[in-house]
């Protein structure tokens, strides 16, 4: 039997609350190494800052990486990279037994050496700007190429129709249009200039919205995407075609016949953010983004004593994974669950078909899931460790995000049914719609508002959970403790329920809600798996732990109704909802009020009531995994289910199977499979550090005790705890969160 871990006899070996030593010393992870190179795009290493992610490696002597920055969103709304960037050398450097591609995470930079040839790569964490310094002990002819397979325009296919908005619904002759690539003397411009219609233009139409159109936000219509490869020494020498993976492209190649010390500066503009540093920049950039490396991970860490390797395993795969969502700290749009800005070549990202051809022979721009939509059900799990990690700043784009699009989900809600509050679906666009093809086609003079989509249909309360997280980086972050800018998002979402459910009662003739007063949520979802439910259980908590949280809520917490319950075998569990229609998918919302919204678990009323759902319901354990999204390792580690909780984080934090420890299938959706990544982060976190109501720290709460550790992580009130773990015995330190980088 799993057992739960009885914390609060240890209480009692905790030093007191705010403990005035010293501070650890500065932690620096350790570099993660290769020493052989890669066989594809598959096996590359990630690097990254400020909104720009590269997958880098080494194949057949040449170094190559892709660059994406966040935001390079086509008509289609296709999440385009920018380009791939090819260095060979003569007499192949990095073929001999020396060759060795280091991830110096204390930098965040990529050093690859051999055969007398040393070139370090990094991303400015200030601007959108790549620098690669090139070295080399003799001279070397040097060639650098720029690579496109946007060189002329290109179709997208049903079969690759799920890269962009259209899914299913792609119109004949739906294309990728060509770049416009000039080269100069020693440098290079690339850019993608979108059309004035666009895929939000279908979406405005299929959705009923032609008359509010005009007071729409659309960042697609007219976006342009560029960018500038300097290359001072070299000289332009031609193009050509070629081939990789299953893609055609063209070479625009740059030499050097005697290259012994060389920068390559590579700027990018999403059309959004354009600030750039210049190639004389490169030394303070180099120096400026260590420092910034060095700082992000002086915020929090784990430690292991190396005396376990799965542990030391889990925890690095940890580490590794922070550091990918460090890459995009800055940008204007949020990480992407489906790949993030390290997708590669799809053609390897499974396997082939039977009858051996590839199972995804597309443009290294292909996702499944889309590159502008966002399944709120997916990004939260990227987002939620940011609170516990201490990176509060890394959660604004995603945050802003909403923010943007608050306008549009107003004007959604008010055309349609002519009330107050902010209706945002799931399967969410970049300009706050629906998704085109996931809206449905719902019958003409019916509720338009209405996804027509068995999965989807009345699925309103997942932007609560960031709604959640925007009222606790307040509590997390002392510097943003004053910031009220969330608030009209946090409201509008609240109201919206409060209306939305009343217009139902009016339009049914009730004079009423219920003979309490309180809401009848119906019809609603329990996420996307109980079906025209009757007060799903998922929703209740979020508006109950959203509305006790937000103090000027406009949604009275007496007029939420309460969260229902039934009976398993004789044991009270919460049940989905009072009543429901179908299963349609494999999530467990009975176990939300657990996770996200912490009304059971640990240190709080009627914690046998979560556990017998955990462990009783039916449908909990038939749909128990660690596969993509699943959240059962959080629910196991907030109910002190410490063997479970280790069993399902072992699983989640398995090295992926590519060469990248944190690069993991696709799961559900598309590889790297971030929300794998967000998922296990939060139940590591969870195993380590909770807190009751009152904020009292509970310190170990789910962790095996025969696992030595330690951690920095952050709390509630501004506080940053340090704890460990030794031979069963814990101690701590809390430190007030006083300081700037």
């Amino acid at each position: 039997m799993t057992t739960i871990h009885r914390y609060l006899p240890l209480l009692a070996l905790f030093i007191p609350l705010f403990c005035h030593a010293e501070r650890t010393s500065d932690y620096v992870p350790a570099d993660y190494v290769w020493t052989t190179q890669s066989h594809n795009s598959s096996e590359s290493m990630p690097c990254g800052g400020h909104d720009v992610g590269m997958n880098v490696w080494v194949e057949d002597g040449d170094l190559l990486f892709y660059i994406a920055q966040s935001g390079w969103f086509d008509e289609n709304n296709t999440l385009l990279k920018a380009g791939r960037w090819r260095l060979h050398f003569d007499r192949q450097p990095f073929s001999g037994d020396d060759f060795r591609q280091t991830l110096r995470l204390d930098e965040g930079a990529i050093r690859i050496e051999g055969g007398g040839m040393t070139v370090r790569l990094w991303a400015d964490v200030m601007t959108s700007t790549v620098f690669l310094e090139l070295h080399s002990t003799k001279n070397r002819r040097a060639t650098v190429s720029y690579e496109s397979w946007r060189h002329h325009d290109r179709e997208v296919t049903k079969a690759e129709c799920q890269q962009c908005s259209y899914k299913w619904l792609i119109p004949k002759g739906c294309a990728t249009y060509a770049d416009s690539i000039t080269a100069y003397d020693n440098h290079l411009t690339f850019t993608h200039q979108n059309h004035s219609t666009t895929v939000f233009d279908f979406t405005v139409a299929r959705a009923h919205l032609d008359a509010i159109k005009s007071q729409l936000y659309n960042p697609l219509a007219n976006r342009r995407m560029s960018g500038v490869m300097e290359v001072p020494g070299f000289t332009f020498t031609g193009t050509h075609d070629g081939h990789y993976a299953s893609t055609d492209y063209r070479s625009w190649d740059y030499t050097h016949p005697r290259m012994r010390h060389a920068v390559i500066r590579i700027a990018l503009d999403n059309g959004e953010q354009s600030a750039t540093a210049s190639i004389q920049q490169a030394p303070i950039s180099k120096k400026r983004s260590a420092r910034w490396w060095h700082a992000f991970w002086q915020r929090s860490w784990i430690q292991t004593d190396g005396s376990h390797a799965e542990v030391s395993r889990i925890v690095r795969n940890y580490e590794l994974m922070r550091f990918l969502l460090g890459c995009n700290a800055y940008g204007q749009w949020p990480t992407k669950f489906n790949g993030g800005l390290f997708t590669f070549d799809p053609v390897f990202v499974e396997e082939a078909k039977e009858d051996g051809t590839p199972s995804n022979p597309f443009t290294p721009d292909y996702r499944k899931w889309g590159g502008g939509t966002m399944p709120a059900q997916n990004q939260r799990l990227v987002y939620w460790p940011m609170l516990k990690s201490g990176d509060t700043d890394l959660l604004a784009s995603q945050l802003d995000t909403y923010l943007r699009l608050l306008p549009n989900a107003v004007a959604r809600t008010h055309h349609y049914w002519g009330h107050g509050g902010a209706s945002f679906t799931e399967q969410l666009e970049n300009f706050g719609l629906p998704n085109p093809a996931e809206y449905g086609n719902p019958p003409e003079g019916s509720d338009y508002g209405v996804e027509r989509n068995a999965w989807l249909e009345y699925e309103w309360d997942t932007a609560l959970e960031f709604c959640m997280m925007a009222i606790l980086s307040r509590q997390y972050s002392p510097e943003s403790s004053g910031d009220d800018r969330y608030a009209p998002l946090v409201e509008e979402c609240l109201r919206f329920f409060d209306e939305h459910y009343q217009m139902i009662a009016k339009r049914q003739g009730s004079k009423t809600l219920t003979d309490s007063g309180r809401l009848i949520i119906y019809p609603g979802s329990g996420c996307e798996t109980y079906k025209m439910a009757y007060n799903p259980s998922s929703t209740i908590a979020a508006l109950t732990a959203v509305a006790r949280a937000y103090s000027a809520s406009p949604l009275p917490l007496s007029r939420i109704p309460q969260l229902p319950l039934h009976t398993i075998d004789g044991d009270t569990c919460i049940a989905p909802a009072i009543t429901w229609s179908r299963v349609q998918n494999t999530e467990t919302p009975q176990l939300y009020p657990v996770f996200p919204w912490r009304i059971y678990g640990l240190g709080r009323p009627h914690l046998d009531i979560a556990l017998h759902t955990y462990w009783k319901d039916p449908h909990a354990v038939a749909m128990r995994s660690s596969k993509g999204w699943k959240q059962d390792n959080i629910w196991a580690a907030c109910l002190g289910l410490t063997d479970e909780a280790r069993r399902l984080c072992l699983e989640k934090l398995a090295d992926g199977p590519y060469r990248f420890p944190a690069f993991w299938e696709p799961g559900f959706d598309w590889a790297p499979d971030l929300n794998r990544g967000g998922s296990a982060m939060i139940g590591l976190q969870e195993m380590l550090l909770q807190e009751k109501p009152d904020g009292e720290l509970l310190l170990f709460p789910s962790w095996p005790h025969e696992w030595n550790a330690k951690f920095r992580l952050h709390a509630t009130g501004g506080r940053v705890v340090e704890a460990q773990i030794i031979n069963g015995q814990i101690s701590k330190a809390v430190y007030p969160n006083n300081t700037k980088e």
